[in-house]
């Protein structure tokens, strides 16, 4: 029933634009800037009714006033992140539901990368937006959280169906795969899976969305067994 659009912005972020089209409301998550995500919602004839931020950095947020000034949209975002994001209209935590049109998602949190990042898991959809916390082969440094709250993330994101299209905001993928050789260099999947990111990239395409199915074959940070081994692979790939 969504209609996702891939907005890249800055470096290597990427802003989701999406459309509820039987309420024709529209939600941005996470937007850097305001100026590529106004166009595309305007070229496109969608009103942006709503944001939905997964954590406070501002390259996260740094759109949210300029939007909402624009659109007079309703900006939801976590809890306990309300006093670094002082756009927010809506505070939410574990437990809360968001809504998008006939389209309800459930907040997760999944703090480390900040202390009070969610995501926001529409399961009816088969979507999950995840921010910083997860990416294509690779996770979110531990800014202000522990490896154990990120192994506890992954763990808990990988229990999500297989089938679940994972919107993580960076195109982060080839430079994750070239640590997650060296963290499994005996991963078969994964070395496929370079294979046809390499190609993409080549060709300028994105490699992202993901699934939660091809990062529990070929993530090293979802395929940690402990939290120890965890902490020694971001200390590694930090390193890298």
């Amino acid at each position: 029933m969504l209609e996702i659009i891939r907005i890249p912005v800055l470096s290597d972020n990427y802003v989701w634009l999406v459309h509820e089209p039987q309420s024709k409301e529209t939600m941005v998550v996470d937007p850097a800037v305001a100026g590529p995500v106004l166009a595309e919602a305007d070229a496109r004839g969608w009103k942006i009714t709503q944001i939905w931020n997964t954590h406070w950095h501002p390259d996260h947020t740094g759109g949210n006033a300029e939007i909402k000034e624009a659109t007079g949209c309703h900006i939801t975002g976590p809890q306990a992140e309300k006093d670094r994001i002082p756009t927010l209209d809506r505070l939410v935590k574990e437990g809360d539901q968001v809504r998008l049109g006939s389209v309800v998602a459930d907040v997760i949190d999944v703090p480390a990368h900040t202390a009070g990042h969610i995501a926001f898991h529409a399961a009816d959809e088969k979507v999950v937006f995840v921010g910083d916390t997860l990416f294509a082969m690779g996770c979110g440094r531990l800014f202000e959280g522990t490896a154990a709250q990120m192994f506890d993330n992954m763990q808990r994101l990988s229990k999500l169906p297989g089938d679940t299209q994972v919107y993580c905001a960076h195109e982060y993928t080839q430079a994750n795969g070239e640590y997650a050789l060296v963290a499994e260099p005996d991963n078969q999947a994964l070395k496929e899976r370079m294979d046809s990111v390499l190609a993409a990239r080549a060709k300028g395409e994105a490699t992202v969305p993901t699934t939660i199915a091809l990062e529990a074959a070929t993530n090293p940070f979802m395929r940690a067994v402990s939290a120890e081994q965890l902490a020694d692979r971001r200390t590694a790939k930090d390193n890298f």
